[in-house]
């Protein structure tokens, strides 16, 4: 049977997720690997991998909210918004106070309207903006709406502030320490981040990259599944009307959507239950095991 899963990875500081992509397939021994949300090569983290079948729960995780921590410069802008652009502009921070910074972190919390990141992966008229903007090109990106749920301040240590956030998917961290800079008046970019947690899952949980073992790391299909949705439990008979596309009756609450799990723990597959009717959204095939 094929090994199926989530895996969380704690992704090293100069790799891309494609990277981590690649070297997973190796180690899995398939080609079916996919990720739930990039993250820059400056940055580290939690990474979300599916594996074979348990890439078709990654579609319900790239819209779950995020939480990072973050270090943002002070006096420095940059033209990607991070340590890997280029200086733009510096300016002096004597005059800029603890609570000044507070302030203007404050004004970035709540629902906002971003502009992302010029060197971004958004395609403007079929292509990446960062592959635009190296190019030379002029690339104006449109606001986006945002919710920074938490946004504070940790510690300043001289023009280097720590910061922790809180935001809903779709978000970019170094678009808040650039408008956090521009708000202050001295410009800033973004020089470390780290994502500790994507919805129900916390780097706490991931693996490193050095020897990592896939099968022992994986979380099981039904496992995962029952972390991000509500479960409903079913016998043999309805597993097998599930995977024939059959409706019936359960006893179970309404709600979209729902993981059909076997009393065995068998993932049999996602479903929507309303007034007690279940309908199939995704099926799981049944040659597929968490190893």
């Amino acid at each position: 049977m094929k090994a199926s899963g989530i895996l969380l990875v704690d992704k090293p500081q100069g790799l891309t997720s494609h990277d981590v992509v690649a070297r997973t397939r190796k180690a899995a021994g398939t080609r079916k690997v996919g990720h739930a949300g990039t993250l820059d090569p400056m940055a580290t983290g939690l990474l979300v991998l599916g594996i074979n079948s348990s890439t078709r729960l990654l579609t319900y995780l790239v819209g779950l909210d995020k939480e990072y921590f973050a270090t943002i410069r002070l006096g420095v802008s940059t033209d990607s918004d991070d340590a890997d652009g280029s200086v733009v502009s510096t300016s002096s921070t004597r005059e800029v106070t603890y609570a000044q910074i507070e302030a203007g972190v404050a004004k970035l919390r709540g629902p906002i309207s971003q502009v992302p990141s010029t060197v971004s992966a958004i395609k403007v008229d079929g292509k990446r903006a960062y592959a635009l903007a190296r190019e030379g090109e002029e690339v104006v990106l449109k606001p986006r709406p945002v919710t920074i749920s938490t946004f504070e301040v940790i510690d300043r240590r001289g023009d280097d502030v720590d910061v922790r956030v809180e935001c809903s998917s779709g978000t970019y961290v170094r678009a808040l320490a650039r408008d956090l800079g521009a708000d202050l008046g001295v410009g800033a970019h973004l020089t470390a981040l780290r994502r500790t947690r994507i919805g129900p899952f916390a780097v706490d949980g991931a693996h490193a990259m050095e020897g990592l073992d896939v099968a022992a790391a994986l979380i099981g299909p039904a496992e995962a599944a029952s972390a991000l949705f509500d479960r409903v439990e079913l016998s043999d008979q309805q597993a097998l009307e599930l995977t024939q596309g059959k409706r019936f009756d359960v006893e179970a609450p309404d709600g979209s959507p729902v993981a059909a799990v076997t009393a065995s723990g068998r993932l049999v597959g996602l479903v929507t239950i309303a007034s007690g009717r279940v309908r199939t959204l995704v099926n799981f095939p049944t040659d597929e095991v968490a190893e």
